[in-house]
């Protein structure tokens, strides 16, 4: 068939016109001059219909194009691109709209001025404000926590917050963070976060969570509760040495309220529960650790000699191992010594 408009044979796409013709004076997309996108300057979050995303900038403007463009219904498999430039004004964008009508590929393009207003967002005016609706407690056992201790837990709850926040949860953020007596206090913005980071600081390191409420007032004529879960970590840290009944161990990790411990007579993992260890005797940490010149060994036993002193002790063997090293780690309790692993 022959197109009504150039005369040229071919495929007829509409109204006599073949498709080249046809798009001369048709359009399938109409798009305003400008849109106007509300942004939180402090956390780059944008408002849409009134719901504040953290999404990225291309598909916030892709929710508002189809919000605000008029797209032909005939027009289907709709695919929006958008290339932006900063400008004085906000941002000049390049609007790329395809799709398919009659098993045509359409592609039409269109330049908008987006301009930015800059408002502070519901989650950023809370966190200003102090807003929490829970406290997260971490303390330890008859003890305070060690500085390394201290790190580990604050690099561990503001991972799980990053992980949780990227996730989608942008309500949930650490209003505040406060050292108190020999611990940690994270003031979190929601509760049932709270619950969560207790729960991980517990699996990672030990202990018991106790919770409790506090009534702070009334929100849409219901009660608003606080809620406060404390982590209290058992007295004795990774790393320290202990006695429990005649045996010797060293705590290796701890994973709930199981406490996994290192019998240094045979060197076998044990695991423990917290109330077990709390009958233990803390003998002291790695401090106690010394490394020795190794002399000679046999199948059962070694000969080492001290760095400094120069006393020679055989030492029993946990189990058949040879060593390699030139130096191995003793450590003695309660004047019995004991062999390390070599890690």
């Amino acid at each position: 068939m022959f197109c009504v408009e150039c005369g040229r044979e071919g495929k007829i796409f509409r109204d006599g016109s073949c498709l080249s013709c046809y798009l001369k004076t048709h359009t399938f997309t109409e798009a305003p001059e400008t849109l106007d996108l509300t942004i939180c300057p402090h956390c780059g979050s944008f408002k849409f219909k009134n719901t504040w995303y953290a999404d990225h900038i291309g598909e916030i403007l892709r929710k508002l194009i189809k919000s605000n463009f008029e797209i032909s219904k005939d027009l289907e498999n709709v695919d929006i691109n958008t290339e932006c430039k900063d400008t004085k004004e906000g941002m000049s964008c390049k609007v790329f709209i395809s799709g398919i009508i009659d098993g045509e590929q359409i592609n039409e393009e269109h330049e908008i001025l987006v301009r930015l207003n800059r408002t502070v967002c519901d989650v950023c005016s809370k966190r200003f404000g102090g807003y929490h609706e829970a406290i997260v407690q971490i303390r330890a056992d008859n003890r305070k926590l060690k500085n390394d201790e201290l790190e580990q837990i604050d690099i561990s709850i503001k991972g799980l917050v990053e992980d949780l926040q990227a996730k989608g949860n942008r309500a949930l953020f650490i209003t505040d963070v406060a050292e108190e007596h020999g611990g940690l206090d994270y003031y979190i913005s929601e509760k049932a976060a709270g619950l969560v980071i207790a729960k991980k600081v517990q699996e990672q390191f030990g202990g018991e969570i106790k919770q409790s409420s506090k009534n702070i007032g009334m929100k849409d004529g219901k009660q608003v509760y606080r809620m406060t879960y404390l982590i209290r970590l058992p007295s004795y840290e990774k790393g320290i040495f202990i006695k429990l009944g005649n045996s010797f161990y060293q705590v290796v990790s701890f994973h709930g309220n199981k406490v996994k411990l290192f019998d240094l007579s045979n060197w076998i993992e044990t695991n423990a529960d917290v109330k077990t260890i709390q009958k233990a005797s803390k003998i002291g940490g790695e401090d106690l650790i010394k490394e020795m010149i190794l002399v000679s060994q046999k199948d059962d036993e070694v000969q080492v000699m001290d760095q400094k002193n120069y006393d020679i002790k055989v030492i029993k063997k946990p189990k058949p191992v040879s060593f390699d090293s030139k130096t191995i780690k003793i450590v003695n309790l309660e004047d019995r010594l004991f062999l390390l692993p070599i890690v």
